[in-house]
């Protein structure tokens, strides 16, 4: 890859141009970008379509899909980040554009193991149901010729020959309008998955299958070449990681948050270690519950433990000294000599407040970070319960939470689909006995102001407001001040252009 000093314009293309570099509303992302972009758009991008998929993630397990409810709210969402949703409207051009660059970008931080590109697929194609399910009829037999599906409707004479094997065959088709529904000859290799079903009529080696089954083949298409393109790309991740000016936007983004940031502290001071015991079991999410139980218990956590722990008190309001109090009257119960915790872990204390060392101000963990990275081993006590519990011991947990049996057996199902974040919003909607919480789930810090609203009747300390940026990636950034550095020698701002991009998803 490699970057330009000068500013680069984008290509202005008249109309036609414009409509040909982007026919459709949805695509198979089957060739990449060749433009150039700065990278302020390259970040942008990536964060907005994070929280699209974020958000595909979360209406697919709270609502059933397709259902009017799921597509008018999933609407409104890709209306808010500006990508491209419908066939039919004026200017999409720049939407489209946005959704194709976007789509690439991510490939390159989620083609980095298999639980990332699972969750990307997946999410990537819910996005595409979506899409197709508002496709115009009348553009549908050009999305697959363009897409290189060779799949074509029959002609009214074909239809009508076959009119009752057709129908006999296809659940999908009762209570339609038969002269209404659009009827595809596939081949059968093509068709295996309504095969197995017994959903689709058979003749000749073709299947004969109705417009509604069809987005199960095209989904299945879209990710058997998504999956073989993410594992091109993870080829070239050893030369992406290699550039120190993209490093730190890619390799922290698969673990990013995108809301608000709780390393800013509105309530500092507000909170007494006297209400913490009360606090974990009302308003701590599970990760914290159980950190919190397994230091009075055991007096002591790993290191991994500490930060996890220590952060999210940070972010809750404590400050340096209640924290420092907090941390050694619980050690010393532990039988830890005062001198030993001053000298071996109040400066890691100080540190997580940047008061020590390269005085960088972390921030507590999201949960994509808790979830991704530093997974639990033997005896400790950090992580996500639901990524890293054993099911059954996670059961045992919820049932000593009070959790009814019915409500257990919900969060268990979105934990096998390995929908973490979403299980641990229906735990906050359980505890706290409301239907809908009416936010996505993606901070533990999050998780206790949301609780300690709903508890207070909304009249809790509420954190300034600030703009959606990405705290891990920010810390990654002060962390690795040399390549920031090397970034703003070889430029004075990041309105640097990417060139080549296209390179890291080709052979």
């Amino acid at each position: 890859m490699q970057f330009s000093g000068a500013r680069w314009k984008k290509q202005k293309l008249a109309g036609d141009q414009r409509n040909m570099c982007y026919p459709h509303s949805l695509q198979f992302y089957l060739q990449p970008p060749s433009e150039n972009i700065s990278l302020i758009e390259f970040e942008n991008l990536a964060i907005d379509r994070v929280k699209l998929l974020k958000v595909v993630e979360n209406l697919g397990v709270s609502y059933v899909k397709g259902t009017e409810l799921y597509q008018s709210k999933l609407e409104a969402e890709i209306r808010k980040v500006k990508f491209s949703f419908r066939e039919n409207l004026e200017d999409e051009y720049e939407p489209r554009r946005r959704d194709h660059i976007s789509h690439f970008i991510l490939r390159l931080a989620y083609c980095q193991s298999e639980d990332l590109r699972r969750w990307f697929i997946q999410q990537e194609m819910d996005l595409l149901r979506f899409r197709f399910s508002i496709l115009p009829k009348d553009k549908i037999q050009d999305f697959l010729k363009d897409s290189h599906l060779h799949f074509e409707a029959i002609k009214d004479e074909e239809k009508t020959l076959r009119e009752k094997e057709i129908i006999a065959s296809s659940p999908s088709l009762s209570g339609t309008k038969w002269e209404l529904e659009s009827v595809y000859k596939i081949p059968f290799a093509d068709a295996l998955d309504l095969f197995r079903g017994r959903k689709v009529y058979l003749e000749d080696g073709f299947a004969y299958v109705p417009l509604k089954d069809i987005v199960a083949i095209v989904l299945n298409e879209f990710r058997t070449k998504l999956s073989k393109a993410l594992a091109l790309t993870a080829r070239s991740l050893p030369t992406v990681q290699a550039d120190e000016r993209l490093q730190p936007l890619l390799n922290h983004l698969s673990h990013s948050y995108t809301g608000q940031d709780y390393s800013t502290q509105g309530n500092v001071g507000k909170i007494s270690l006297d209400q913490i015991d009360s606090f974990s079991t009302k308003s701590f999410p599970p990760c914290m519950r159980q950190l919190h139980k397994a230091l009075r218990e055991n007096h002591h956590l790993r290191h991994g433990g500490r930060m996890q722990y220590g952060l999210f008190l940070k972010g809750i309001g404590l400050t340096l000294e209640q924290a420092l109090q907090f941390w050694k009257q619980e050690f010393i119960k532990g039988k830890m000599d005062p001198d030993k915790f001053d000298k071996g872990y109040s400066y890691n204390i100080r540190h997580s407040f940047g008061k020590e060392g390269k005085r960088t101000d972390y921030t507590p963990f999201s949960c994509m970070k808790i979830i991704l990275t530093n997974p639990p081993s033997q005896g400790d006590y950090h992580g996500c319960p639901f990524r890293h519990s054993d099911p059954e011991l996670l059961k045992q947990k919820l049932q000593s939470y009070k959790i009814s049996p019915g409500g257990i057996n919900q969060i268990l199902d979105l934990v096998k689909g390995s929908h973490y974040q979403v299980a641990c919003q229906k735990y906050f909607e359980m505890t706290h006995k409301v239907d809908d919480c009416g936010f996505s789930l993606s901070h533990p810090n999050q998780f206790f102001i949301e609780s300690q609203r709903i508890l207070n009747g909304g009249k809790d300390i509420k954190k300034e407001s600030i703009l959606p940026e990405t705290p891990q990636l920010k810390s990654s950034v002060q962390k690795t001040k040399g390549a920031s550095s090397a970034l703003a020698s070889q430029n004075s701002s990041l309105e640097m252009d990417i060139e080549g991009l296209e390179n890291y998803f080709s052979e």
